[in-house]
Parts: C-alpha cells; structure tokens; sequence
C-alpha cells in the first residue's frame, strides 16, 4: 500500500506566499486523490507550536489550509518537531499496513519535509517525494540534495512528479 504524508500545510505556515504555492496545493490534491483511489491512506501531519505561538493548536493559523481537500478516511498526526516520526503516533499508524512506498510532500521542504525524508528512509521506507509537491518561503529546494542522499544497502529516496506518479501507479480495476 501506498501512503501519502502531507506534511505542515496549514494556514500559519501559508500566511506568506510560498514558492509556486497554488500549483503545489494543486499538485498535492490531485495527489491525495490518486491515492485514495488506489486504495491508499493519506496522512496529514500538523505542527504543534507551544501556547502562544504561531500554530498553537485550535488556533485558526493550526488549521490545514482551506485549499487542501481532506477525505472522511484520512488520518492526522501532530507533532512538535520537524521530524514526523519524533514522539508521534505515525509510526504505529504505518505498522497498521504493510506500506509499499511512503510518499512525502508539504510545506517548509528545509524543516520538516526534509527532516521526514530523512527519517522515514532511515526507518527504512522506501520514500518518494514529489517533486512539485513541496514548497517553502524564498529558499532553495532540496530535490538535488535528497536524489544524491547517502543511504546504506543500495537505498535511495526517489523523486517523481505528480504527474509521473500517476503514470506510475496503475489504475485499478473496478470489482
């Protein structure tokens, strides 16, 4: 099974205009979707700031951003750390399933995106990320850095687009 993690898309984190922000969003979507579809499980992973911070939780800025389009059978994890994994319920989420691939996407690709990748390829996922599914305020993106990633075994992190995921995941048959 295929599981997409959306990683910090929420209104706080979006308040300023990020990099190619409405395509990402759109890319995103049209990614959950896919997965959906192909009987997968979304994740949204929200970012806990303290009590008084800018994603206090239950604040409007901690709400996922309007533009995303959860599902009923959607899951969420929050977090207080760049990584995903750190002291959250996410790993016993993904032992619920045997997860083929871990498919990473969001906002602030130099925090918390990239802290994940990190994270789930040393968990030993096989981890994709979107390539046009990631964004971040004025600052370089990291596709170059994660595609030359050191990773024992022969593993390595693969970036695709949404479109070539699509490609790449087969349409399933209805019953």
């Amino acid at each position: 099974m295929d599981v997409l993690l959306i990683i910090d898309v929420q209104q706080g984190v979006l308040k300023t205009t990020h990099h190619q922000q409405a395509q990402v969003l759109a890319n995103i979507n049209q990614a959950a979707a896919h997965i959906r579809q192909q009987h997968g499980r979304v994740i949204y992973i929200q970012h806990d700031d303290q009590p008084g911070g800018e994603l206090t939780p239950g604040t409007p800025e901690w709400q996922l951003h309007p533009a995303l389009q959860p599902a009923k059978g959607d899951s969420r994890v929050r977090k207080e750390a760049c990584d995903s994994f750190l002291d959250t319920e996410l790993t016993f989420l993904l032992a619920e399933q045997s997860v083929d691939r871990l498919i990473i996407c969001g906002c602030n690709t130099d925090f918390c995106v990239d802290t994940t990748v990190r994270s789930a390829a040393t968990h030993g996922f096989e981890v994709l990320v979107l390539s046009d599914g990631h964004t971040t305020a004025d600052r370089p993106h990291h596709n170059w850095m994660w595609r030359h990633l050191s990773l024992p075994q022969g593993r390595s992190v693969t970036l695709l687009t949404s479109a070539e995921l699509l490609a790449v995941t087969p349409a399933l048959q209805p019953c």
